[in-house]
């Protein structure tokens, strides 16, 4: 199967996306007039081509679709100023211990936990452990915490003081945007929300995954993983489908993309060498009628 030029392209001028992404430079609280340049802007720049392939194969129409990708450019806003070696530590060290790391898995094991005080929750048990461990737990390693189990609150501090620079750029922010953000840590908040947030939101997820799937510099630094796969990926797209968050018609809409050779460049960008033809092969056998 031919696949098209470009197929999955970015909706906005390549210099508009970049000064989007400049937003996730973040003033280094060690360092006075030292900035800490954004972690992995470009997982967010494909993302957010990914995400539009498919929400445009869903007949979201551009009006809507630009906006969309904007926010998916600035997905991981929250997490300006990350440290990938601390940020791995911590996170490393939970995980190994079957410690929740995100906030909805958080509030499962922990139903006891008021709602928005994971970050809090997570400090009262497992400080002393983390220092014992050799991670130091001051404030900045405790932001590092709140990147993850505490992202609204970041990802809300983070869009008021980014939001005069949107506005100089242009960029109209509506309601929605910072809602389709959320939705993977967060999907309560999108209760009672219109059906076509929430398949945006829905899309975000699916894509966001994906491409992290793929992501080996992302797959070291928060998942303490050392070996990519697609099939692991679609595993836990249909995982999260089981659990209510993705719907078959999103997960459906990006496989057949993927079947058609959309994202075959953007996943070897992301591995940082082509996708093999076994690889390949995996992905064109996700064509309907296909046996992989």
């Amino acid at each position: 199967m031919k696949t098209e030029p470009n197929s999955a392209p970015l909706l906005v001028p390549r210099t508009f996306a970049l000064a989007l992404l400049q937003l996730y430079d973040y003033p280094d609280p060690r360092r006075s007039g030292r900035l800490i340049r954004g972690y992995d802007r470009a997982h967010a720049l494909r993302t957010a081509r990914m995400c539009a392939t498919v929400a445009a194969r869903l007949g979201h129409q551009p009006d809507r679709l630009i906006p969309y990708h904007i926010a998916c450019l600035l997905h991981d806003l929250g997490r300006s100023g990350l440290d990938r070696r601390l940020f791995g530590r911590i996170w490393s060290w939970a995980k190994q211990r079957g410690i929740p790391t995100r906030p909805r898995e958080w509030r499962a094991a922990h139903p006891d936990t008021p709602y928005g005080r994971e970050t809090e929750a997570f400090l009262a048990l497992y400080q002393d452990e983390l220092e014992a461990a050799g991670i130091r737990m001051d404030d900045w390693a405790k932001e590092q915490v709140e990147m993850r189990l505490g992202y609204a609150r970041r990802l809300a501090r983070r869009l008021r003081v980014v939001k005069p620079s949107l506005k100089r750029l242009g960029v109209r922010w509506s309601p929605w945007m910072g809602l389709v953000m959320l939705y993977y840590y967060y999907p309560e908040k999108l209760n009672g929300v219109s059906r076509w947030v929430r398949q945006l939101a829905e899309v975000l997820v699916a894509c966001e995954q994906f491409e992290a799937y793929s992501n080996r510099r992302r797959g070291r630094d928060y998942y303490v993983r050392t070996q990519e796969t697609l099939g692991e990926a679609f595993a836990y797209l249909e995982k999260l489908q089981v659990e209510g968050i993705l719907s078959e018609t999103v997960v459906n809409a990006l496989r057949a993309l993927a079947a058609e050779g959309a994202f075959d460049s953007l996943l070897g960008e992301a591995r940082g060498v082509a996708l093999t033809s076994r690889e390949l092969r995996f992905l064109r056998g996700l064509a309907p009628g296909v046996a992989s």
